[in-house]
């Protein structure tokens, strides 16, 4: 099976209109927390959450995401979440299925700004170019010390989980060859949960296709994480209050203690928005970015899965931006959607 052009592209634009709509209350979130999104979402007579935030003057997402809100889109902003989905393009392109963490490891120094990393990224950055002065040093290439780069205080939080969806896209029906690629990718900034969640979003991405229900598809890519582990008992509890319209607060209640940028409780609501609002889009991203948390990251991960499963993507989310696509890595700049489908699919044949 290859990549369907239409799916890709519905990946492509779920995942890109997510991202935007909660790129500008992603600081707030942080901030304030999920209280803090309700009320100002409430004073922008936003809820329910149905289209892209609009701007209040004077508050926090005016000044850190006035280019994302209502009215103000001229294109998809620059963001991480895309960043890497891009990057993974880029790789694959060069190294197709043999992509290793290594060939990960050169192309972040090669393509990826250090400014624009966070968390355990910029903690793995840190040991590469301390490894490149090592080598500079030594007149030697022994490659990267891997070990090290993943071991960091962040590294069961969400960052490898948002590079994760683009290998499932080009693997339809290979959730394993998804979930390894995901792993390769991971390994460079994270361990055991954060690995774990990465897997488990590409699998699910590379099984939507061609499984004959969204549950067949979540078991499908449950069996590619282990089943002690606590991201897949956040998957199970997700999956379990399914279509509860409290379920943001039964997740908070759950796992309170937890980082905001933890992955297992930002993959427990990815999922539980994913099988509540599977068949709507608008809902499905608009309470996932409304529930807080990683809000940019999960909403780009469930409009990217949502689009990929078949599901219509309305016009207000895509019109605004326009096919284009801002990126911050090097060599790249501002990008089509167009183009970014076709490679997509042409390297989804490659791999198939």
């Amino acid at each position: 099976m290859q990549g369907d052009p239409r799916r890709i592209r519905a990946a492509w634009q779920g995942r890109i209109s997510g991202c935007m709509l909660g790129k500008p209350l992603e600081v707030l979130s942080f901030e304030q927390g999920p209280a803090g999104v309700t009320a100002y979402l409430e004073t922008a007579g936003a809820l329910p959450l149905r289209d892209y935030v609009p701007r209040v003057e004077g508050t926090v997402p005016a000044r850190t995401g006035r280019d994302c809100c209502r009215g103000w889109i001229s294109r998809a902003e620059r963001d991480d979440d895309l960043d890497y989905t891009v990057l993974a393009l880029l790789m694959l392109e060069e190294r197709g299925a043999a992509l290793s963490t290594q060939d990960v490891a050169r192309a972040w120094l090669t393509r990826l700004p250090a400014g624009a990393t966070w968390t355990a990224e910029r903690e793995a950055y840190r040991v590469l170019l301390d490894n490149m002065s090592e080598q500079f040093v030594n007149g030697e290439d022994p490659g990267f010390d891997l070990e090290r780069c993943s071991d960091n205080r962040y590294n069961d939080w969400i960052g490898a989980q948002i590079r994760a969806d683009l290998y499932g896209w080009v693997c339809p029906g290979r959730p394993s060859v998804a979930a390894d690629l995901a792993r390769r990718d991971a390994a460079l900034s994270h361990r055991g949960e954060g690995v774990h969640a990465a897997a488990f979003v590409a699998a699910l991405a590379a099984a939507l296709p061609d499984s004959p229900s969204l549950d067949s598809a979540l078991d499908r890519a449950a069996a590619e994480i282990p089943d002690d582990s606590r991201a897949a008992a956040a998957v199970r509890f997700a999956r379990s209050i399914a279509g509860f319209a409290d379920g943001p607060e039964r997740l908070r209640r759950h796992f309170d203690g937890l980082s905001p940028l933890h992955a297992v409780n930002n993959l427990a609501l990815v999922t539980w928005a994913l099988c509540s609002f599977h068949d709507d889009f608008s809902a499905a991203i608009g309470e996932t970015v409304a529930a807080g948390w990683d809000t940019d990251c999960n909403g780009a991960t469930v409009g990217g899965l949502v689009g990929l499963a078949g599901t219509a993507i309305p016009d207000h989310w895509t019109r605004p931006w326009a096919g284009r696509v801002a990126t911050g890595l090097a060599g790249t700049g501002e990008l089509r959607l167009d183009d970014l489908v076709a490679r997509t699919v042409a390297v989804a044949g490659r791999i198939a």
